[in-house]
């Protein structure tokens, strides 16, 4: 790790900020003010290096790539259709395969493809190529940026929206609970599933370089909060992508090679007495300032059972390992 680890273990962000000073995804973009997108663009970039080419489909961030003269990325990237995200990414991952035949030696053997969309172009619209994808292994980093709905079109609900939320298309709180798109794709025996949140830029970081280092299909799940659609200031970005942490909502893993581990600041939370109250998280957020009481309690239902789950699931492995 050339960045922030030292042999005496983790540096603070302040020393990982000067040791990676070098920008990828360029300042001046259309990004809104607080946007969680962009905070996890330009770390996911830092940990990837200049030999990165983007596929972004129909999104927030296809815009902000697109919008001359606000074009950000300081690295080769290609605006793709809703539904064809992981396929265009096959398709350049393949055609960098047979430059590095053809030039051996050259840059070509040493790119990266990823695949960087919504939650709405990869839980809903995206996601028969981003499985497809994974069923063949292609020698791909696809990312999910949620943001939980549809925020460049209107901030309809998606499948990954939280129940109870309000959404333009769900003004009375959605009745449905979020879908679980790292498991979706942990259940396709990729070689690497994780999930982070823009709170945790190391931990964004670290698990963007891991990878980097794999061949094959892999897939990176991010917090990505939308001051926007959830209803709080744009200064609170990361203090509300911490508190979905810290509450237990959203849930920081690796799976690699078919065996989970829990990521740092998550794994204290198997205790329930270490979770921060669901209620300091959904507060400060409007979306769910009309939550009613019987939302209010089947989300805490439904995160206790996630982690008595969770729970079952890790002794399992521990007692048969893979």
């Amino acid at each position: 790790m050339v960045c922030w680890r030292l042999n005496k273990g983790m540096v603070k962000l302040k020393e990982a900020l000067e040791s990676c000073q070098e920008e990828y995804f360029l300042p001046g973009n259309s990004c809104c003010a607080g946007c969680g997108l962009e905070i996890a663009l330009r770390w996911a970039i830092k940990a990837l290096g200049p030999n990165t080419a983007l596929v972004t489909p129909a999104s927030c961030l296809n815009v902000v790539v697109g919008l001359w003269p606000k074009t950000a990325p300081n690295f080769p990237f290609t605006n793709m259709a809703f539904a064809a995200g992981a396929a265009a990414a096959t398709g350049m991952s393949a055609a960098f395969k047979a430059k590095a035949y053809r030039f051996p030696g050259k840059v070509w053997d040493e790119m990266t493809t990823i695949t960087f969309a919504g939650d709405g172009g990869t839980a809903d619209i995206g996601i028969q190529g981003l499985s497809g994808a994974a069923e063949r292994n292609s020698d791909q980093i696809y990312v999910c940026y949620d943001n939980e709905a549809y925020m460049n079109t209107g901030i309809q609900r998606s499948s990954s929206t939280p129940h109870g939320a309000w959404t333009t298309t769900t003004t009375k709180g959605k009745d449905r609970f979020k879908k679980n798109l790292p498991a979706i794709m942990a259940a396709h025996d990729m070689p690497y599933v994780a999930t982070c949140s823009i709170s945790e830029p190391l931990d964004l970081y670290d698990k963007f370089k891991k990878a980097k280092s794999i061949k094959g299909c892999r897939y990176i799940h991010i917090m990505a909060p939308c001051c926007t659609g959830w209803g709080f200031n744009s200064e609170d970005t990361i203090e509300i992508a911490r508190l979905g942490v810290k509450t237990g909502s959203w849930i920081l893993y690796e799976v690699e090679n078919g065996i989970m581990t829990l990521s740092k600041a998550s794994k204290p939370l198997l205790d329930p007495s270490k979770r921060v109250s669901l209620m300091d998280y959904l507060s400060k957020q409007k979306r769910f300032a009309n939550i009613s009481e019987k939302d209010l309690i089947e989300l805490q239902e439904y995160l206790d059972h996630t982690w008595k789950r969770l729970e079952a699931d890790l002794s399992c492995q521990e007692q048969y390992p893979k």
